[in-house]
């Protein structure tokens, strides 16, 4: 094969999983133009249309997606085997890319990060935040950071953090108007703050647990956030309780804005884990962050 039709492949490969001219050129760093001319040329010759073009979408045909399913194994195994020759080189190198929570990013991989890529400039990361459970297979991450009874049975984990636990919480003005919840059927008296799951789009069930009965509550308020660093100011601000992983609420909880009840109602859980395929060939640069990461607490 020449150099020219691997480049070929890979450009129609790019397009076909970005289903955009225009998303796969700014991926690949090349003109929109000069990436359509790239996917003619391999069409013409191969002789087969690969690709149905519209005005607002680019979709693979019936031969084209034929050839996306067997190029994605062969390019992730190439691409893994170009990962496996990094460990002859003398320093870590390469870029990792890791989808993560917004307060594991700031509380957990931040701090790491700060300390480790100034001693490995050829190292380089991209921080993806998103709340959903991302694939990370799919959409090409290297690993993902989520609490440890969300990851995958399939992956590797790996502790980053100590054991958490759930907070209800609201503020001291809040619990001047409203007695304090003693059980959590008690909520059923009060405002309450309600997260939106981003992946299955419906309302968080609150869950309690003590003396290994486990009690899931659907509570009713004035608001709804799919975002939980609103769901912070809100119980800042008043509006009602609020129930997240505690580590959302440390600032606040510290001095005083928030207090918490129904503490009795909440034991730890796994914390933040690091977790990533089982298949995948670990560069030193992965296993330099990974080792750096590892909680040992």
């Amino acid at each position: 094969m020449q150099r020219d039709e691997l480049a070929d492949l890979n450009a129609f490969l790019t397009v076909a999983e970005e289903r955009s001219f225009t998303r796969a050129a700014a991926k690949l760093g090349t003109s929109q133009s000069a990436l359509s001319h790239t996917v003619r040329r391999l069409e013409t010759r191969l002789d087969v249309r690969l690709l149905t073009r519209t005005t607002r979408s680019v979709m693979p045909t019936e031969a084209g997606e034929r050839l996306l399913r067997t190029l994605r194994p062969a390019i992730d195994d190439i691409e893994a085997e170009l990962a496996a020759l990094s460990a002859f080189r003398a320093k870590p190198a390469g870029t990792l890319r890791i989808t993560t929570l917004e307060v594991a990013a700031r509380e957990i991989l931040w701090p790491v990060l700060e300390k480790l890529l100034p001693a490995h400039p050829d190292v380089h990361v991209e921080i993806n935040i998103d709340l959903s459970l991302t694939d990370i297979v799919a959409e090409r991450f290297d690993a993902g950071v989520r609490l440890g009874d969300q990851v995958a049975k399939d992956m590797i984990a790996v502790p980053i953090g100590p054991e958490l636990r759930m907070a209800a919480v609201a503020a001291p003005a809040y619990f001047a108007r409203k007695p304090r919840p003693l059980i959590p059927q008690d909520l059923a008296e009060h405002d309450c703050i309600n997260l939106r799951l981003r992946t299955y789009g419906g309302l968080y069930a609150w869950e309690f647990e003590r003396d290994g009965r486990e009690l899931k509550m659907r509570v009713g308020g004035q608001l709804v956030f799919n975002d939980v660093a609103m769901i912070v100011a809100a119980a800042v601000a008043g509006f009602g309780v609020a129930f997240l992983p505690e580590d959302h609420f440390a600032a606040p909880l510290a001095d005083g804005r928030l207090v918490r009840v129904l503490d009795d109602w909440c034991p730890p859980f796994p914390g933040y884990h690091l977790y990533y395929p089982s298949r995948r060939q670990v560069s030193p640069a992965f296993a330099l962050l990974v080792d750096a990461l590892r909680y040992r607490g």
